[in-house]
């Protein structure tokens, strides 16, 4: 139990970690919150500082997820039928430590790339599934937000299909829940025409 609560801290910490303030601090580019929406995701990023820089905050942003939830689903398989629930507190608290962090005054992205991370662990099947769904609508719509909207809608079915775990479902409704509240500025300017394109 105790292992499974260091693990939990372990996973907020590790999503605290400002993937794209750090990206831009070395490469000498401006704070991406000082730049159009003001939000470190990789969508900001590759507005304010490019494609490199996009590349490895998405990086950054997918690996504070998964790297966590790894290190749980190794070490958390005495708790047996418990295991599935402990990894996904792991990866929930990777998540929401990347949207609320304790290093940047509790505010920070919007949790797509970091949700995607631990998808990529705990469902490897359903992650890749969604990233083909995402790159397709990001091809035919030219608007991060929209793609990453349409995958969060997508998150429990395509979790509930590849995977037969209650606690990772539940995990994918909260997640998918979490990411579509943190877009609703991008939909309401999405209805006024005024979401940019890529």
């Amino acid at each position: 139990m105790y292992q499974a609560l260091a693990l939990v801290v372990l996973g907020y910490l590790s999503g605290s970690i400002p993937s794209g303030l750090i990206v831009a601090r070395a490469m000498g580019g401006p704070d991406p919150r000082s730049q159009g929406s003001g939000n470190l995701g990789t969508a900001n990023v590759y507005r304010a500082l490019g494609r490199r820089a996009a590349a490895f905050t998405l990086l950054g942003d997918m690996a504070k997820g998964a790297l966590p939830v790894a290190l749980a689903r190794l070490t958390l398989a005495p708790l047996g039928p418990w295991q599935d629930t402990g990894v996904a507190l792991v990866a929930a608290a990777a998540v929401l430590g990347h949207v609320f962090p304790l290093y940047l005054g509790f505010k920070g992205g919007k949790g797509v790339a970091t949700t995607f991370g631990v998808t990529a662990v705990v469902a490897p099947w359903a992650a890749l599934n969604l990233a083909l769904v995402y790159l397709l609508a990001l091809s035919q719509t030219r608007i991060f937000s929209v793609s990453a909207l349409i995958c969060a809608w997508l998150l429990p079915v395509a979790v509930g299909l590849f995977v037969d775990s209650k606690a990772y479902l539940l995990l994918a409704a909260g997640l998918s829940g979490l990411v579509l509240v943190c877009h609703r500025a991008n939909l309401e300017r999405f209805f006024r025409g005024e979401e940019p394109r890529l």
